[in-house]
């Protein structure tokens, strides 16, 4: 499945923030520059959802913050229940 992601770069921790309507929004430390940005949101995103890395992967929008992130091996009904039991632990 293919997920549209808020990325903001540069942030104070890595996590999940929340939905903005149908867009995930996922901060990172690392900077937007040289593709670090990129890396550490399928890091972000494979954390989250319980996959291996190689399960998320960034495919559209490597120069932007709007970016499409594709989820390997997990139905969009599985993301989205492990995305909201993720946000429901961090509250």
């Amino acid at each position: 499945m293919k997920l549209q992601i808020k990325a903001i770069p540069a942030s104070s921790r890595n996590c999940v923030a929340g939905w903005l309507g149908n867009t995930l929004k996922v901060r990172m430390t690392a900077p937007a520059e040289r593709g670090k940005a990129n890396a550490a949101v399928e890091a972000t995103i494979a954390e989250a959802l319980g996959v291996s890395r190689a399960s998320a992967r960034v495919v559209a929008g490597k120069t932007s913050p709007r970016k499409v992130v594709e989820i390997i091996g997990l139905s969009e009904a599985e993301v989205y229940h492990r995305v909201s039991r993720g946000a429901n632990k961090s509250s």
